[in-house]
């Protein structure tokens, strides 16, 4: 029998009693500390507060678009009823926000975090991503994980100003990694003073060195801690929102049987369950703390549901021997095929003189133009370089020259991660159309 855990009355009473006070919780991140890269810019307005003009600047940005065809967990199926990316990251911000607004803290980061965390994932979700991570270090010695790369998306590739407490929850927010407690690292300038310009640097300053960390340190991933507690706050809800949805997918999916029962049914047995009884649970033993906890009945269970998920789920037969045998051969050769052409690119751009006096979307425009006749007939050109022009026509702060003068496993990489699952298979028949590589879906009827 499903069983709802409820919050105790004296919790009930206590939060009902600080919202009538309008009690303020001091370990909230206040709107008056947002940190941007540009502080003169995007100043917060009554109609437009500081963290809503980041959901927006994310939901707007062409990213957000394709997480509707990107993978969660299964791919291959043509079915309405299993989750994409685009209801995940939905379903997290959901979790998130109540368990934010319960706690007092701040809803609009939390949920700008939410919307923004998975925007650099692959297609074909972490198996994707895995094979990415394999052929980018196999050239670079480097590492590619989804989530510092949705960091360069919202930072890098697409240049909206995002500010730093929003990137700093998007790259903390491994959702791998459960813990008991989750106690944010508050660095300079997210620590309840006023961020001076001076703090604003010195954080991104930071922040940008933490993410070379990752490219360079394979452990490093896993060391990284939010400075806020919203970013603790979605990095938890991230685990809530997949871990009982992926199992329900698959039993739907007939990967699983129907109720297949967790070992250790402490937090529940159906999704509806763990999300209820995980986030009572965080907001009864967390209520007016520093950090987030959960009892350790509760954690040993959390963490357990998920071991159980990769034994049952994520690694399934049926879908890896797909992704081993098709997906990553396919892989390896729409790279190696064109980071040749990033190539080419990169010597174009190292052979051309910038005009200084002009501004930036001009000078981009007029390097544009020079590679439109040089460079017309390049594949990548048409279908990736004249994108990210295009997105970032009127930034201040995009040099495309600059980006093209950078790795050219770097583009190639921005390239691949930005792929839906359909864009990725018809790139694929299109560059190796008498491959005898294909992808077989399965449909709703066979």
């Amino acid at each position: 029998m499903a069983q709802y855990h409820v919050l105790s009355d004296e919790i009930q009473e206590r939060i009902r009693e600080d919202r009538k006070a309008h009690w303020e919780n001091p370990y909230a991140c206040r709107d008056e500390d947002i940190i941007r890269r540009q502080g003169d810019h995007d100043r917060a307005r009554l109609w437009r507060p500081a963290f809503v003009m980041d959901v927006e600047k994310i939901m707007h940005n062409p990213y957000y678009n394709r997480y509707s065809d990107k993978t969660q967990v299964f791919s291959f199926y043509k079915n309405d009823d299993i989750s994409r990316r685009a209801l995940h990251v939905q379903l997290v911000s959901r979790i998130a926000r109540n368990i934010g607004r319960a706690l007092h803290l701040n809803e609009d980061l939390i949920e700008a975090i939410a919307l923004g965390h998975d925007i650099g994932h692959t297609p074909f979700g972490h198996a994707g991503e895995r094979m990415l991570n394999d052929i980018y270090r196999q050239h670079t010695g480097r590492f590619f994980n989804h989530n510092v790369h949705s960091v360069r998306v919202l930072d890098k590739l697409v240049q909206r100003n995002v500010s730093f407490q929003v990137l700093d929850g998007v790259l903390c927010h491994n959702g791998e990694l459960e813990l008991s407690a989750y106690r944010p690292a508050r660095p300079g300038g997210a620590d309840g003073e006023a961020a001076s310009e001076d703090k604003g640097a010195q954080c991104f300053k930071a922040l940008d060195a933490r993410i070379e960390d990752c490219y360079t340190r394979e452990e490093a991933n896993k060391e990284q801690i939010p400075c806020t507690l919203e970013g603790c706050v979605m990095r938890v809800s991230d685990i809530i929102a997949y871990l009982g949805k992926d199992r329900q997918d698959a039993e739907r999916l007939g990967l699983l049987p129907k109720d297949t029962a967790y070992i250790n049914d402490r937090i529940g047995t159906s999704n509806a369950e763990i999300i209820n009884n995980m986030i009572v649970n965080i907001i009864e033993h967390s209520y007016g703390k520093d950090c987030l906890c959960m009892t350790a009945d509760y954690f040993e269970a959390f963490s357990r549901a998920k071991n159980e998920n990769y034994k049952l789920i994520y690694r399934h037969e049926k879908l890896e021997s797909v992704y081993q045998g098709t997906i990553r051969p396919m892989c390896e050769q729409i790279y190696e095929c064109l980071l040749k052409e990033a190539e080419q690119l990169r010597r174009m751009a190292q052979g051309y003189e910038s005009r200084q006096a002009f501004d930036m979307p001009e000078q981009n425009r007029r390097f544009l133009e020079m590679l439109e006749l040089s460079a017309g007939s390049l594949f990548l050109f048409q279908q990736y370089i004249k994108v990210i022009y295009d997105i970032n026509a009127y930034s201040q702060t995009f040099d495309l020259r600059e980006y093209l003068l950078s790795d050219a496993n770097d583009i190639i990489v921005d390239f691949i991660a930005s792929m839906t699952d359909d864009y990725f298979i018809d790139l694929y028949d299109y560059l190796f159309p008498d491959s005898k590589l294909h992808v077989e879906y399965q449909g709703y009827f066979g």
